[in-house]
């Protein structure tokens, strides 16, 4: 009797167990991000449940804390900022409200939440954040380049792809303990960037792509565990073409850019800007930024680099090239014998601006102007807020098949977007090559006539390694599902060819299947189709020589990709880019980035496409409640607004700029002023709907509040009009 008192006692004592745990905690969407330039981050967490049978569990309260240290989130809760118990479900977009943070702070933070009786939850595993460089005063680094003579690629028959250029610096930790070191990047092209041998980073086509003269955006890493202390370190990059000097969409095909080239959209000259800062135990700080002190070379193994072309590598040259032990007798006289012809030469780094200006002819649809190539820099840098872009998938190859001699065709089952790696032993020299598609003509040869002017080849030269060697292309991607490779003296086994499925790293949070396994298949596939066109920007199509952000294609599906990934970062990302592109008419261009116009002469827009600049930011506030975002991009959107007035006083419908329209339309195409008509009354809705959820006070002013009440009587006549326009088929009209 007194054992099972006990036993009761015991068991009352017993503090009650939370039925929510959080978790999944997100700093701007993102997980534990570095280098982020928003003053007032926003944390999100999602919570779990710990029995899965009790319904209608909620959150109902939670408590934030921010430190400036592990240690002291650990010990002493937050330094930086400490919510306390605030009432609500809210989980997302919970805005830092404590001490003022500075440029490179970090930031470690937790969050714990009480269920719906009250019970308190234990904390959340730590999540972290750090602060990008805030104010301009904060790059201390210059922007560098190689010294480039060479005249301006005009010759539109003929591909021009120059090697990577190489980077380097020698710099010391003098011995001394390192608390932290936080590396900013930026690029006019693509860098990667190698810290003591080894590449900094898991991502690609770094630091992205924007409108170069008004700004460029930069990556943070901390590369604290890489520094050393007792010997010399050495800090470099790999810079190639990309968006900036690379060819760049149809642009090839169709003759735009200086003379006509396709290439050279924003400059001749590739450059960079790397900023190391180190913070000692000892409170001292040291910063090692890009500077004429630096080391190039283009003698390196990356003899061709293209983003659409392709890549070409030639493992013969490939050295250990960025330790501190390779930096003896780095320079070499111009005059010096080689006794290995595939040695480097380095050279001094100069600035950038030092190579002076090039000037040269831009073409675009019935325009002829004058433009700078040489370097400009950019009006901003500013923090990347999409995920990077990785590799998230393998896929072995399927089959291999001969159809010709010596012409070797591996099948990975699937389409993907992407490169390969590859794993080849031969004779030194050897010269692979390897080229791709997405289908195979009658006879199993590669088809590539889609890809037009897209060369979508790459190349390895063996360095004859007796183990066998592998490789894979670090700045370039293809869309396809055959690989065919030519050169090798013997049929290569299957396990050759590897698939490596490259996207913006979204987390998949939608699934589906049913008892037809043809739609299982269609949502796989849509899935899969996602990732692939989710490459930096939200493009058309990731094989042809396009790869665009068209705006049709965004504000036609923003929703459903939203249902399959979380794509709040990658969207928010691209919105900025939609934002910079806007025409000084108020109008959204077809596509964002806006390298150069397309169609008709004169036109950059065209109906619905141009709407995606009022839908998607809608969109993602619908989805994700980002009413920051729909305040930050306000004035671009009423702008936006005011230009379609003004096109339209009389709520008819239009015909203006490219009539993409009823785009593949089958058999019978809706007219222009129709489409015209219905996204004017669309995007007016959205911008009416708007507001409802945001705090007046804080994200509007009141004109603001009477151009949202303006919308309405527009959206009253814009309904009549359609009711009266609609075209006589069979079918019904519903409008809210």
């Amino acid at each position: 009797m007194k054992t099972a008192t006990l036993l009761i006692l015991f068991a009352i004592s017993l503090p009650a167990v939370a039925a929510l745990s959080p978790a999944n905690l997100r700093t701007e969407w993102l997980p534990n991000p570095q280098g982020i330039d928003a003053e007032k981050p926003r944390v999100s967490w999602r919570v779990e449940e710990s029995d899965v049978s009790v319904r209608g569990q909620k959150q109902t309260a939670y408590r934030v804390l921010v430190a400036s240290s592990a240690e002291l989130l650990e010990k002493s809760g937050g330094d930086l900022w400490d919510s306390g118990k605030v009432a609500g479900d809210e989980t997302l977009n919970i805005e830092y409200a404590g001490k003022p943070l500075a440029s490179g702070q970090a930031c470690f933070w937790k969050v714990k939440v009480w269920d719906k009786d009250g019970v308190e939850s234990a904390w959340s595993a730590a999540g972290q954040w750090s602060m990008g460089l805030l104010k301009p005063e904060d790059w201390k680094a210059q922007w560098i380049s190689f010294k480039d003579d060479a005249p301006l690629h005009a010759d539109r028959a003929k591909l021009h792809l120059p090697p990577a250029r190489h980077y380097r610096k020698q710099f010391s930790a003098n011995k001394k303990t390192v608390k932290r070191a936080m590396l900013y990047v930026s690029a006019l092209g693509i860098a990667d960037i190698h810290l003591n041998g080894a590449k900094v980073g898991d991502g690609y086509f770094e630091s992205g792509w924007a409108d170069y003269a008004k700004r460029a955006y930069y990556r943070a890493h901390d590369v604290t565990k890489s520094i050393n202390t007792e010997t010399e370190n050495a800090i470099g990059a790999v810079v190639t073409d990309g968006w900036y000097s690379g060819y760049v969409g149809y642009g090839l095909l169709v003759g735009y850019g200086p003379g006509k080239t396709g290439r050279d959209i924003y400059g001749k000259t590739p450059a960079f800007i790397a900023q190391l800062d180190l913070e000692f135990a000892d409170g001292s700080r040291q910063t090692v930024g890009t500077d004429a002190s630096w080391q190039t070379t283009g003698e390196g193994p990356y003899r061709e680099a293209d983003l659409i072309m392709g890549e070409a590598f030639d493992a013969r040259r490939e050295k250990y090239w960025c330790g501190s032990e390779t930096f003896e007798g780095f320079i070499a006289k111009p005059d010096a014998v080689r006794a290995d012809e595939n040695a480097w030469t380095w050279q001094p780094a100069i600035r950038a601006e030092d190579n002076g200006s090039v000037k040269a002819k831009f073409f675009e649809p019935g325009v002829e102007k004058e433009v700078q190539l040489g370097f400009q820099k950019p009006a901003r840098l500013v923090a990347y807020t999409a995920p990077p872009i990785r590799v998230t998938e393998e896929l072995p190859a399927k089959k291999i098949t001969e159809p010709k001699p010596g012409v070797f065709v591996f099948d990975l089952g699937q389409n993907i977007a992407g490169i390969i790696r590859l794993k080849v032993k031969g004779a030194a020299g050897t010269r692979v090559q390897i080229r791709y598609g997405e289908m195979l003509h009658k006879d199993g040869t590669l088809m590539t006539e889609n890809l037009r002017k897209a060369r979508a080849t790459d190349f390895y030269t063996l360095r004859g390694d007796a183990n066998g060697e592998t490789w894979q292309p670090r700045f370039t991607y293809h869309g396809f599902q055959f690989v065919e490779l030519t050169g090798l003296a013997e049929k290569p086994p299957l396990e050759t060819v590897t698939g490596l499925v490259l996207t913006n790293d979204m987390p998949i949070v939608g699934d589906f299947a049913c008892s037809d396994e043809v739609m299982t298949q269609f949502w796989r596939n849509t899935v899969r189709t996602q990732k692939a066109n989710f490459i930096e920007i939200p493009t058309d199509c990731p094989q042809r020589d396009e790869r665009l952000g068209w705006m049709g294609d965004a504000q036609i599906y923003a929703r459903t990709a939203s249902y399959n990934a979380d794509v709040a970062a990658f969207f928010t990302k691209w919105i900025d880019d939609v934002r910079e592109s806007q025409r000084d008419s108020g109008a959204y261009p077809d596509y964002a980035p806006y390298p150069f116009a397309h169609g008709a002469p004169g036109a950059t827009h065209g109906t619905a496409w141009t709407d995606a600049g009022v839908i998607v930011p809608y969109t993602m506030w619908q989805v994700y409640g980002d009413t920051r975002l729909i305040g930050k991009h306000w004035d671009s959107m009423t702008k936006f607004m005011a230009w379609r007035a003004k096109s339209d006083p009389e709520l008819k419908g239009v015909k203006l700029g490219n009539t993409w329209g009823d785009w593949l339309n089958v058999n019978e195409q809706t007219p222009i002023e129709y489409i015209d008509l219905c996204y004017h009354f669309i995007s007016a809705h959205r911008m009416a709907e708007c507001p409802q959820s945001l705090d007046a006070a804080f994200e509007f002013s009141l004109p603001k509040v009477r151009i949202v009440s303006s919308y309405r009587p527009c959206i009253r006549l814009l309904k009549h009009q359609l009711i009266c326009a609609a075209p006589r088929t069979r079918g019904c009209l519903r409008l809210r």
